[in-house]
């Protein structure tokens, strides 16, 4: 019988997580065709997310629970779980019920002979407007940047492929890009409409910053393009000033016009011009940081404790 491995970052979830966790056991045991293994990786140990996945393992022997020692981001907590998976297939799937384990063997069943990843596509989303056009900002960006289809729609509900797992956990850098490294391990993808749920408690734990910390992680981690425009950005811009300046000299020398201080102009000029020089500098050096703290072995993650060893600490530092 052939295993499937469910992994759910954890954030905030203690009054949804076993909910989850339940309709995934009922849905498998109805099916029938598979053995099961859940991995809940709680990225949030401040509250009572782990003594509720402590519970939930007393329960049922095949869940695995692990307890990051702080918030690392969910593109880290993926790759903690992704590296504690034994099945055949990886479910990936949200904690808050919104993306319904009753519908996973849609995705699984998509998984043919031409098929290395399934995604779930929303028909009607239930996400607020903000989490919204995060999405569809993250999907311009992989489409151009790393060359995603542009008619597939990626989604945190993804059932994939034992290999494309494997792949994905040889990325050891402190920013992991769960979706580009989908990408860039093969071009057998599909999308299966999912019914997309309301949260049944509390808020998304997606803030702003954690979307721009998400967007920069798709500029810098698998493309140069943002470097290649600012350099062609300042080729246009010193183009443009040496006409600008060579108009000037022809009709001051040779024209003979009064040319006015326009001061204002001048002001604005130079703001634009500095905006985007530091913007570009900006750029440059959030690839310099991101180079350096790879090279300086920043961590991944850092496993604080999991269900075989509750309350003790296991190994240090994970990558």
């Amino acid at each position: 019988m052939q295993l499937l491995s469910f992994v759910i970052p954890c954030y905030r979830s203690a009054a949804t997580i076993g909910a989850v966790t339940r309709q995934i056991r009922e849905t498998v045991l109805a099916d029938g065709r598979y053995d099961y293994e859940i991995v809940l990786v709680n990225d949030n140990p401040a509250d009572d997310t782990w003594r509720e996945i402590l519970r939930l393992k007393q329960q049922d022997p095949h869940i695995f629970g692990i307890c990051m020692s702080r918030n690392f981001g969910q593109a880290s907590a993926l790759m903690a779980g992704y590296r504690h998976v034994h099945g055949e297939i990886v479910v990936s799937l949200d904690d808050d019920g919104q993306t319904p384990p009753a519908e996973m063997f849609r995705l699984i069943d998509a998984l043919d002979d031409d098929t290395d990843v399934v995604y779930a596509s929303y028909p009607a989303k239930h996400h607020s407007a903000f989490r919204n056009f995060g999405s569809r900002v993250n999907d311009w960006m992989a489409t151009w940047l790393m060359g995603k289809p542009k008619d597939l729609y990626m989604a945190s509900y993804y059932a994939a492929r034992r290999f494309i797992i494997d792949e994905m956990v040889r990325c050891d850098n402190p920013f992991p890009y769960v979706d580009g490294l989908a990408v860039r391990a093969t071009s057998r993808f599909k999308n299966v409409p999912i019914d997309h749920h309301d949260r049944t408690e509390g808020q998304s734990g997606y803030t702003f910053g954690k979307l721009l910390g998400l967007w920069f992680n798709g500029f810098t981690a698998f493309s140069v393009k943002p470097l290649r425009i600012a350099t062609v950005l300042g080729m246009v811009f010193s183009l443009v000033g040496f006409v600008f300046a060579v108009l000037v000299i022809v009709r001051k020398i040779i024209l003979l016009d009064a040319i006015d201080a326009g001061w204002s102009s001048i002001v604005a000029i130079v703001l634009l011009l500095d905006g985007m020089l530091m913007m570009m500098l900006g750029l440059v050096g959030e690839y310099v940081g991101r180079m350096y703290m790879t090279m300086n072995k920043s961590p991944q993650y850092v496993i604080r404790a999991t269900t075989a060893q509750a309350g003790q600490t296991e190994g240090g530092p994970q990558a």
